[in-house]
């Protein structure tokens, strides 16, 4: 018997007050919005997009000042400021209900839109919450995100894909000793590819979401999200514990995804997403 065809992922822009926003999507069915980790764009939930099309309309943007959308027009943006920007694509594609997911940095997003559209969010699923202590902040805000700015030799690129291969191998990514190596092992050479290429498109931009994630306290805006909450984390994610915490303070339901690399993470990803979604 002949396995259906995935749809393909179509590609569009949204027009803003600040410039232009770049989503993906796929399926049908009820509306599904992503948000993608920093760095980088919705490339990165492609796979999961296509996992989740036979149940949704799946809708992915490119956070502000990432990937192919505009960045804001605010020197030093909030996350409730990246939220707003997002809303303004969510009204403007007719998006009327909706059941949000976001991952790390996008997670904070979709608590964000939460909060700001009751009307038009109805579940959220949060993959990854962080919190920072006031000295992580001081130090990832100094050290984490830094611009790739283009020079003549190049090295630019090559700081960019270090950059990108290391937060493979350790958390935070620079911390490049025994005490803070991940587990979880390299993506593939491909993957790693489209990565540094998403986050290149942004080379000056991308930062500020990561500050703006580092400043974000989920612990006391998670408390004004008035819909129901999943939220999620895999067991060799470095957010597994805050994720739990914040999950157990707000009284939100809880669940443990295998790694990242384990051959079933995405089914039970998907799984976990469409029977909170139902």
């Amino acid at each position: 018997m002949t396995t259906p065809a995935v749809p393909a992922i179509r590609r569009g822009f949204v027009d803003t007050s600040f410039g232009q926003v770049h989503y993906r999507t796929i399926g049908d069915g009820p509306v599904l919005i992503m948000h993608h980790a920093s760095p980088g764009s919705a490339k990165q939930l492609e796979g999961l997009m296509r996992l989740l099309a036979a149940e949704f309309r799946v809708v992915a943007f490119d956070t502000p000042g990432n990937g192919d959308s505009s960045p804001l027009s605010i020197a030093t943006p909030t996350i409730a400021d990246l939220a707003a920007g997002l809303l303004q694509a969510v009204v403007d594609l007719g998006i009327e209900q909706a059941v949000v997911y976001g991952s790390h940095t996008g997670a904070n997003i979709a608590m964000e839109l939460a909060i700001a559209a009751p009307g038009i969010v109805r579940k959220v699923v949060l993959d990854g919450i962080a919190v920072f202590s006031p000295e992580q902040q001081a130090d990832y805000l100094k050290r984490y995100a830094l611009p790739f700015t283009a020079d003549l030799d190049g090295a630019y690129l090559m700081r960019c894909f270090m950059f990108c291969r290391d937060q493979y191998l350790f958390f935070p990514w620079f911390a490049r000793d025994r005490e803070h190596r991940r587990a979880n092992g390299l993506g593939t050479p491909q993957a790693l590819h489209n990565w540094v290429l998403e986050v290149l498109k942004a080379n000056d931009t991308y930062p500020l979401s990561y500050r703006a994630a580092f400043a974000y306290d989920p612990p006391a805006r998670i408390g004004l999200v008035g819909q129901p909450i999943l939220a999620l984390a895999s067991e060799d994610d470095p957010l597994l514990g805050t994720t739990r915490d914040v999950a157990t303070q707000a009284g939100a339901m809880f669940g443990t995804l295998p790694g990242f690399q384990a051959p079933d993470y995405g089914a039970r990803l998907r799984d976990a997403v469409i029977v909170f979604a139902g």
